[in-house]
């Protein structure tokens, strides 16, 4: 946070610790809604329903939702009249509209429609029928066509009469079926003599996406060809909506934070409880589970190894070491290859190419390492056998954690789960059980040398 939003932080908060609303209100009035939007991160619960509701002007308010997170703009709005959640939400666009009402209750969801204006409810009403991770799910309906058969300079006086499209990067053609046929720069449109005809100019080759279409590769199109927005049709080629950059960037953060968060084995979830600390540990448990029978099984696998472990009471020096390698070296493959995935840099017709790689780099990385430990426990311990035992483990521990890391991902997006799950903690579990196979199994083959 910059010195001038944290300026503006302390005011807010010392206003309403005072009670002085008028004020407060004067404040917001100057304040870019984006700017308001950054300050509710910082705030209380109750601080936050109590900025909100001194937002006097809607058309303010719903430009300050639109910049909110999803879960965060529906538990606003919540705590208000039905009817000024309407007049709020009549002013967004409709795809932030719809990910708003998506996030209430579904009875407050319900109620809310059948106050809306007819107009506004069977847009909105429209959209919630496609899933949230597509195209059409986050696709705005107010987008600017125009017929094939129309002339430039009627394309220019359409276009400085739009008041009431959200933005217009392209001119999109359509035939007389509403067919998406061809598409316009605003540049081409003013570089061309006024009398031509949209489908004598227009390019006829448009990136466009079926409403059906994942919003992840959606991103990635408009990532790949530079573009500004992206038409969304229907099976039959119509043009039914659009989705512009600023909504790729909504997506790039969510798909982004949702990998976070199941790295990390938690879950987005977390958000709707804010400091519901009960429910956000009920989020949690079940990867912590995971790992808890994770444990379980080393300790049991250890417990099946007692005899080497008790003949050489000296292998339990390195155990912690050859887990917790094994486990970061197999955290960052996975990481490496489930951004891969997430950004279309790696797809299972590249993966033969990273698995062996990887399996180079672990190898590598494995060989320093174990030769570094092999070194330490040599001179630890006085005992070749037990540095070279200590060293080859570590060397196959961190190979198999590498490839590990590359099949598991790989694995989950075959089967058609989110990758990011591999890199949850249920993978360092994985990687803590067979470096202890791998660490006792190499040392009960060296078991006569080690005495």
């Amino acid at each position: 946070m910059d010195q001038k939003q944290q300026l503006l932080l302390d005011t807010v908060k010392k206003l309403i610790r005072r009670g002085a609303y008028s004020n407060l209100s004067k404040v917001i009035g100057k304040t870019h809604p984006a700017d308001i939007a950054h300050l509710f991160p910082h705030l209380t619960p109750k601080e936050q329903q109590t900025l909100f509701n001194l937002i006097e002007d809607t058309e303010t308010a719903a430009s300050v939702l639109s910049e909110l997170d999803y879960v965060s703009g529906a538990q606003l709005l919540e705590k208000i009249g039905q009817e000024a959640i309407s007049e709020v939400l009549q002013e967004m666009p409709y795809d932030d509209a719809v990910e708003i009402i998506r996030n209430m209750p579904e009875e407050i969801a319900e109620e809310i429609l059948s106050t809306m204006k007819d107009e506004h409810s069977e847009e909105i009403e429209q959209l919630l029928k496609y899933d949230e991770d597509t195209a059409g799910g986050i696709m705005s309906t107010e987008f600017f066509c125009l017929p094939e058969e129309t002339t430039v300079q009627q394309a220019i006086d359409a276009l400085q009469q739009a008041s009431d499209v959200e933005m217009v990067f392209y001119v999109y053609v359509v035939d007389r079926h509403n067919h998406l046929v061809g598409v316009l720069s605003l540049r081409q449109l003013l570089m061309v003599p006024p009398s031509r005809r949209l489908k004598e100019i227009m390019v006829t080759d448009v990136i466009s996406v079926r409403t059906n279409k994942d919003q992840e590769e959606v991103a990635q199109l408009v990532e790949r060809y530079n573009i500004l927005a992206l038409p969304v049709v229907d099976e039959w080629n119509k043009l039914v909506g659009l989705i512009t950059v600023d909504d790729v960037i909504d997506v790039l953060r969510e798909e982004a934070t949702e990998d976070i968060y199941k790295m990390a084995g938690a879950s987005e979830e977390e958000l709707l409880y804010g400091h519901k600390s009960f429910k956000v540990a009920r989020l949690r448990l079940p990867w912590l589970i995971t790992n808890l029978f994770g444990g379980i099984i080393t300790g049991y696998l250890m417990w099946r190894f007692r005899m080497t472990l008790e003949a050489v009471i000296a292998l339990i020096t390195f155990i912690p070491v050859i887990t917790g390698m094994g486990g970061n070296v197999g955290g960052q493959s996975a990481t490496i290859v489930v951004r891969g995935f997430a950004t279309g840099n790696i797809d299972f017709s590249t993966l033969r190419k990273v698995f062996f790689k990887e399996l180079r780099v672990g190898m590598i990385m494995g060989t320093v390492c174990g030769m570094t430990v092999g070194l330490v426990a040599y001179l630890w311990h006085h005992n070749i056998y037990l540095g070279l035992v200590v060293g080859l483990a570590m060397v196959s521990a961190m190979t198999v954690a590498a490839t590990m890391g590359v099949l598991a991902p790989s694995f989950f997006k075959r089967m058609g789960i989110d990758p990011a799950i591999a890199s949850s903690p249920f993978v360092q579990t994985a990687n803590d059980i067979t470096g202890i196979l791998i660490y006792f199994g190499t040392a009960t083959l060296f078991l006569a040398y080690l005495h």
